[in-house]
């Protein structure tokens, strides 16, 4: 079972739609503990819970494919059961159990099904109130937020280094075109090979990726192509290059959308001093400096030349929109796919 198979069956159970087969065993489970059938898992919940889950089909599908003898089991408190979130966990491990039974059918009866989850990813919570930074075994840096929190297996092992975040963090991430990096939050999916990108997932707010440098590829969590990368990315995936972000909306109808950050940083210095140049040029000179597409009608602009110098570095691109748009008559507004719209009536010779 792929982890993208497991989003969806996972999503089938806290959505209410799981399979018969899938729903008799959890409300088997229920009846034993003494709950309540249809219970709700809150969303808060939800990311502590898929991580939990996910690791124990790895172990399970590992087993499952061998004949190797199952991993060393751990053996919890009865008071750790008894958190809410551990049930919900045992609850449903039942419905993997059943997943993987359909995926592997020759070899199920005969794989021990562990009783409780083996230690492999570590957890690393920034409790304080300043950053922190951390620095994984690639060599890759993550600058933790407070209050955030941290997953990764330990040396980052396996085909891809992967880590799941809750909260906020600035990655930096070292180069390695064969093992891409993917960024789980509970909403997407962030993969690159090596860059510097900044992720935002706190609990009842949007998932947010914004790129510092590089590309960055962006997927739904549900349903994600872990196979894919920015170099390969996916059919319903976004591709974010530096000043671009993406945040989540489940209530538009294209729950993905690619914007410009809040403060677009400089990428390639430019000289802003303009004699009596055409406005195009100084509109050319912007997109360059912070790597943004401008757009706006040509022959309108023709006849229009300007003297202007943006002199200070601390000006933000809007700062110097506004102050070409007010010595224009102009105006400027965001498009879509992180562009700018610039609108002028033009120039009167």
């Amino acid at each position: 079972m792929t982890e993208a198979e497991f989003e969806e069956l996972l999503q089938r159970y806290l959505d209410g739609t799981s399979r018969p087969g899938e729903r008799a065993l959890i409300e088997q489970w229920s009846n034993q503990l003494g709950e309540p059938e249809n219970l709700v898992l809150p969303p808060t919940q939800h990311e502590q819970v898929r991580a939990a889950i996910w690791q124990q089909i790895e172990h399970l599908t590992q087993d499952s494919l061998s004949n190797t003898p199952p991993v060393k089991e751990l053996h919890p408190s009865t008071s750790l059961w008894r958190l809410p979130v551990m049930r919900w966990v045992a609850a449903a491990l039942l419905v993997v159990g059943v997943a993987l039974a359909i995926v592997l059918p020759q070899k199920w009866e005969s794989a021990p099904v562990p009783s409780t989850m083996a230690v492999e990813w570590t957890q690393h919570h920034n409790k304080g109130k300043n950053i922190e930074l951390l620095t994984l075994a690639d060599g890759s840096r993550v600058t933790l937020s407070p209050g955030s929190g941290l997953q990764y297996r330990a040396g980052l092992a396996g085909p891809r280094r992967e880590v799941r975040l809750q909260g906020e963090a600035f990655f930096q991430v070292a180069k390695n075109p064969d093992a891409p990096f993917l960024v789980y939050t509970d909403q997407l999916v962030t993969t690159v090979l090596g860059t510097s990108f900044r992720v935002k997932a706190y609990a009842g707010h949007k998932n947010e990726v914004a790129v510092h440098e590089g590309r960055v590829s962006v997927q739904l969590r549900r349903g994600a192509d872990l196979s894919a990368t920015p170099a390969q990315p996916a059919a319903e995936g976004i591709i974010l290059l530096p000043n671009q972000r993406v945040a989540y909306s489940a209530l538009t109808p294209r729950p993905l959308r690619k914007q410009l950050v809040q403060n677009p940083a400089i990428l390639t210095p430019q000289t802003f001093t303009f004699d009596k140049q055409p406005v195009s040029k100084v509109l050319q000179a912007l997109e360059k400096a912070y790597g943004v597409e401008i757009i706006y009608d040509e022959a309108k602009l023709v006849n229009c030349t300007i003297t202007i110098t943006f002199y200070q570095e601390s000006e933000s691109l809007y700062d110097r929109l506004d102050v070409l748009s007010k010595a224009l008559g102009a105006s400027y507004s965001p498009a879509d796919n992180a562009r700018i719209l610039f609108h002028s009536d033009g120039c009167t010779l």
